[in-house]
């Protein structure tokens, strides 16, 4: 806990550095992200600084005690030394709920994108009704929802669904969504009525501002083409679908759902920008050694994560093995129950590691 509070420390003082900067002083977004930053981590240093004041304060009266042989004078420093240490025991509990709360993306929005995986038309039936779920969900909470791109199937199920969602705590509430989720069902198509297994890819990126991560034009491939809708049909008559590679790393974003080029383009290197922060983010996690990790789950997309079955009317999280006979509600949009379980999981795990350091 120490060595965490000392590198927040260090960053403190970097940022204050970087605030008395000219150049930083002229670029308006930049400066606004390091203010935010440094007073993100005022209370908790400030903290840091009362449990680091009372350690030097037990160390004097520690030193002062192999000096002293006066009885009153010894009472009265072990004393002190006793209510000292008590104060320290209570700020480094507020400190260590403090760094479980912490996440710098939790206020971020989010860039969620929902694939259909294994089961065919069934998997983009599913998909469909995720992507209704959660813009149910969102709507409880006074989200607003913005489509970036879809790719339809047969029957009113979608293949793939890129959407924004913006409001309050977004990244925090819902970032647990990413992995795959199975349903168990016994599709309309099927004439025996045998359960049939469908799988569908959730990824849920915190939005990237440009502060965040700088793209050089040079690195972008951007071409242009007519939109199309269910089947391939041309649903506008210009070329306003976008798509654009980065070619440093191969990421292909396309947005097609808006009628304007510029709109289509301007949502594109949002989804762009935000994919190349979560890779770096990832990134950054993987240098971590496996045993500093601490999530519900690994992260992984490939991971299973939920299992929605009807014929039980169950929706299981694997993660905290958590069953809820709630199906209906939770695909309407009942969400908070399982997303609350999950952060309360997440912050054991966070503050049983951190007393254990």
């Amino acid at each position: 806990m120490i060595e965490s509070l000392e590198n927040k420390k260090k960053r403190a003082e970097e940022l204050e550095k970087f605030l008395s900067d000219h150049e930083v002083l002229k670029n308006r977004a930049l400066c606004q992200k390091y203010a935010k930053e440094l007073a993100s981590l005022s209370p908790i240093l400030k903290k840091y600084k009362e449990y680091s004041s009372a350690e030097s304060e037990i160390k004097n009266l520690e030193v002062l005690l192999k000096e002293k042989h006066d009885r009153e004078f010894i009472d009265l420093a072990r004393s002190e030394i006793d209510e000292l240490k008590a104060k320290q025991k209570s700020l480094k509990h507020e400190m260590e709920e403090m760094l479980v709360e912490e996440d710098p993306d939790s206020r971020r929005n989010i860039i969620m994108e929902i694939r259909a995986g294994t089961g065919g038309l069934e998997a983009s039936l599913f998909a469909a009704e995720l992507f209704r779920m959660y813009s149910k969900y969102a709507q409880r909470n006074n989200w607003k929802v913005d489509l970036m791109n879809t790719s339809g199937s047969e029957a009113g199920g979608i293949k793939e669904v890129i959407f924004s969602v913006e409001g309050n705590a977004v990244y925090k509430r819902l970032k647990f969504e990413s992995g795959v989720h199975r349903v168990q069902r016994v599709p309309t198509t099927e004439a025996s009525g045998r359960i049939h297994t469908s799988a569908v890819t959730v990824a849920v990126l915190p939005e990237a501002e440009e502060v965040d991560l700088q793209i050089d034009q040079k690195d972008l491939r951007v071409d242009v083409y007519r939109s199309s809708g269910h089947g391939g049909q041309s649903v506008n008559t210009t070329d306003s679908a976008v798509r654009i590679t980065h070619i440093p790393t191969d990421i292909v974003v396309t947005c097609q759902d808006e009628r304007s080029q510029l709109k289509n383009k301007t949502k594109a290197m949002k989804v762009l920008r935000s994919r190349l922060f979560d890779k770096r983010r990832q990134e950054q996690m993987q240098k971590i050694s496996q045993d500093r990790k601490i999530q519900v789950g690994s992260g992984d997309r490939s991971e299973k994560i939920r299992t929605y079955n009807f014929p039980d009317r169950r929706v299981t999280d694997h993660r905290i093995n958590l069953s809820l006979h709630k199906l209906e509600g939770i695909l309407e949009g009942e969400l908070d129950e399982i997303i609350s379980e999950l952060i309360l999981a997440e912050k054991k795990a966070k503050l049983e590691k951190t007393q254990g350091e």
